[in-house]
Order: C-alpha cells, then sequence, then structure tokens
C-alpha cells in the first residue's frame, strides 16, 4: 500500500475519512484551554480536516501551521475557515518540512503513517521543535490494523521510538476521550530534550 499524496488526496476527495470525528477532541480542547500563551508558534502535521487548527485559530492563535499531503484536505480547511492564513497551509512531506516551532499536535497522524517510518517521526518532531518544544496529542494504545491504517502500537512501543529525544512528561490513558475511543488514547505530552 502506498500511503503517498496521491492515496490521502483521494481519501479526502471520496469522504472516506472514518478516523474524522467531525470536531477537536475533548483531550486537546482541555489542554489547548490552559494555554497563555497565544504566541506560540504551533504546527500540525497530517492534520486533514483540522478542527484542532480551527479552534486555536478562533481562539486567538495566530501562528498555527498545516501540513498535508492533501491539496484536497487542505482546501476544505480553507474553505471552512476562510479567514485562516493560506500562507501557513503546507501541502508538503512533513519528513521534508524544515521550518521551526514551539508545539506539535498530534491527532491521527502517527497512526498514519507507515508504521516502519515512526523512529523517524519521533526523531524529525524533535528537528523540529525549538529548545524546550513540546509535542502533545492522542496515539491509539490498541493493536488496530497491521494492513492499512490507523495502524496502532502500546505505550511501551512509543517510548522506546520516544525516549532517545524527548522527557516524557505524561503519556497516560486519556480520562475524557470521545466514547468509541474510551481506554484506547494515549494522552501525551513530551518535552524536547
Amino acid at each position: 500500500m502506498m500511503l503517498d499524496k496521491e492515496f490521502w488526496d483521494q481519501r479526502y476527495l471520496n469522504q472516506e475519512t472514518g478516523w474524522d470525528i467531525g470536531n477537536i477532541a475533548t483531550p486537546l480542547k482541555t489542554y489547548f484551554d490552559q494555554l497563555s500563551n497565544k504566541e506560540l508558534k504551533i504546527i500540525i502535521p497530517g492534520c486533514g480536516n483540522a478542527y484542532e487548527a480551527e479552534y486555536l485559530f478562533n481562539n486567538g492563535f495566530s501562528n498555527v501551521f498545516l501540513i498535508d499531503l492533501s491539496p484536497t484536505a487542505l482546501a476544505q480547511f480553507s474553505e471552512r475557515v476562510p479567514d485562516f492564513p493560506t500562507s501557513q497551509l503546507i501541502c508538503e512531506d512533513f519528513f521534508n518540512h524544515g521550518n521551526k516551532y514551539d508545539l506539535m499536535i498530534e491527532q491521527t497522524f502517527f497512526c498514519a503513517i507507515d508504521p516502519s517510518l515512526r523512529s523517524d517521526y519521533a526523531k524529525h518532531t524533535a528537528e523540529i521543535l525549538n529548545p524546550n518544544g513540546k509535542l502533545i496529542g492522542l496515539l491509539f494504545n490498541d493493536k488496530l490494523n497491521t494492513e492499512h491504517p490507523p495502524f496502532g502500537g502500546n505505550k511501551k512501543e512509543y517510548l522506546n521510538y520516544f525516549s532517545p529525544y524527548f522527557n516524557i512528561d505524561i503519556m497516560e490513558t486519556a480520562h475524557n476521550s470521545i466514547k468509541p475511543r474510551s481506554g484506547r488514547e494515549l494522552f501525551i505530552k513530551l518535552t524536547k530534550k
């Protein structure tokens, strides 16, 4: 299976986005609501419909950047949130992206990439974060699929990927997941070493 630009763009063109919950995930909203620095430079890779970005932008965070392989996903977001700066919509492979950020948001991107890229994901995330930058988000704590995304995993596996590059501030079962994902998601807060 080629998880490339064409694959993901077709998913959005055909509205085959079963992972999309239709709004911001509660654990992320709860985290965002306690942030006071609206100047943080934030990236959301594999952003898809980017409800997290919409929420942040509507709450005064102006330095939010979205990256996705799918031009359709970015165009649909732009239609839904027309005031969002188009210069902050990046149609590119995350692994080729080199700008620096204070905060990276993980929401169903990690589980969508080929599992062989997970070590690269952890390393590249550390590379694009500023000193003391943070990776915040949700990871599936469930087996899920092995032949196609979403690919599952578990805390022990994730610690192997992230521990070389990050201090593990939080990696625990999310207490406020949506019902279908209850007990199956880890909330993570990782700080770049």
